[in-house]
């Protein structure tokens, strides 16, 4: 089969009012359109990725992520009112007359369900081209309420409720098992297949439409700003494999052999106080302590490594009964982290890192997992491979520590 020519749209105006913003709004470490544009990049089929847009900020951040903003959306077409078909009907009339550009196929990204499992662009081509006499493809996840046990009332209560639906071979479907009902399947924004021609006769779906069953743990519509932090918090702690706009993310590894820690904004809370002498004093978190015997019984190394040589870093290290490393160059840490385990043996693969600043990149980058603390810096939130939910110096360490205990007696 000859590979199709796609065209990935993510409609994404200026005007949101419930999130203002909202489209270029940081999402989990990436403006929100990232991650839709993200899901297109991955594709095997390559799809050529257009933002329409009205607004030139929201064009701008779109470019510098890899998409393609060719045109600015009438006006016309990005009110609070407007719908998405005249959306994509200007869409590929405008690069039929500019560009003499007709694609195969037209995929829609809804930048409001940013969390989208991998391979879910490839699932979604793949049912249309199994499929002759299909006009779409849409994502569905199993519904969360049966709408069979939904009712219509008269809105003067002078009559009883009706049944929404009824069931044939079932009387009263209201009072029946759920599990005998038929299986209800509710539309999300995941991820529209759609053929040009069905669009540009006045339809986003046609009439042929087939389905893409989507896990529902995935299900995020992004209306207001709740919405938001439940969102957030699920890419950032669902333990999802989902498609993000950064490196893939990398579980825990199975064997763990050392836990290297940077010092300030992990060990500590990134604050200093200075008194008039010159000298320094930090605030780190009793329990990151308590754990660490725990740790060394599992049989794994700790060891903080620090860009700077101060007695505070020497005497915390000395009171969490730890090594530290200081004085290490900014742009040093991996090397150091490197030669260390080499010289005991232990490989990269075994080595949980944790940072809060571009410095520490690179080790994530060779260590087998990469954590961040949430307060970190927006980079290392990005290449990170998990990120805790305590802040550093508060409590992010223990955090880890329970989680790697936990990981090992599970085994």
């Amino acid at each position: 089969m000859v590979k199709p020519s796609v065209l990935a749209i993510i409609p994404a105006r200026g005007g949101s009012k419930g999130i203002p913003g909202k489209n270029i709004k940081s999402f989990a470490g990436f403006p929100l359109i990232a991650w839709s544009i993200a899901a297109a990049k991955n594709s095997k089929y390559q799809p050529r990725t257009i933002v329409s847009t009205d607004d030139e900020r929201i064009a701008t951040v779109a470019r510098q992520l890899g998409a393609e903003t060719p045109f600015l959306r009438p006006a016309e077409f990005a009110m609070d009112t407007s719908t998405d078909l005249p959306v994509f009907v200007h869409a590929l009339e405008w690069l039929s007359q500019n560009e003499n550009y007709q694609p195969d196929l037209v995929i829609q990204l809804r930048p409001t369900s940013p969390i989208r499992p991998r391979g879910c662009v490839d699932d979604a081509i793949d049912v249309m081209l199994s499929h002759a006499d299909a006009d779409s493809v849409r994502g569905v996840v199993p519904a969360g309420q049966n709408p069979h046990k939904m009712w219509r009332l008269d809105p003067d209560g002078k009559y009883p409720m009706r049944n929404l639906l009824e069931v044939e071979g079932i009387d009263e479907p209201y009072n029946a098992p759920r599990q005998i009902l038929p299986a209800i399947y509710w539309q999300t924004g995941h991820i529209d297949v759609i053929r040009p021609s069905v669009i540009l006769k006045g339809s986003m779906s046609g009439k042929n439409i087939y389905p893409l069953l989507i896990d529902p743990a995935f299900t995020v519509d992004l209306d207001n700003l709740n919405d938001w932090k439940r969102a957030e918090w699920l890419a950032k702690y669902g333990g999802l494999t989902m498609v993000s706009p950064g490196s893939s993310k990398r579980p825990m590894p199975k064997k763990i052999g050392l836990l290297a820690l940077d010092f300030d904004g992990v060990v500590t809370d990134n604050r200093v106080w200075v008194n008039q002498n010159g000298e320094e004093m930090i605030a780190a978190n009793r329990s990151d302590s308590l754990i660490m015997d725990k740790l060394r019984q599992k049989g794994i190394q700790i060891v903080i490594i620090s860009s700077e040589t101060n007695p505070v870093v020497s005497a915390r290290a000395r009171k969490m009964r730890v090594e530290a490393i200081q004085g290490v160059g900014l742009s040093d840490k991996a090397d150091v982290l490197t030669k260390l385990c080499a010289e005991r043996g232990i490989p990269l693969s075994e080595v949980v890192f944790m940072g809060n600043d571009i410095n520490d990149i690179p080790c994530f980058k060779i260590a087998g997992w990469g954590v961040a603390v949430p307060d970190a810096m927006t980079d290392a939130l990005r290449e990170a491979d998990h990120i805790t939910i305590r802040s550093g110096g508060h409590g992010a360490v223990r955090e880890i520590c329970d989680l790697i205990i936990n990981s090992q007696e599970t085994k």
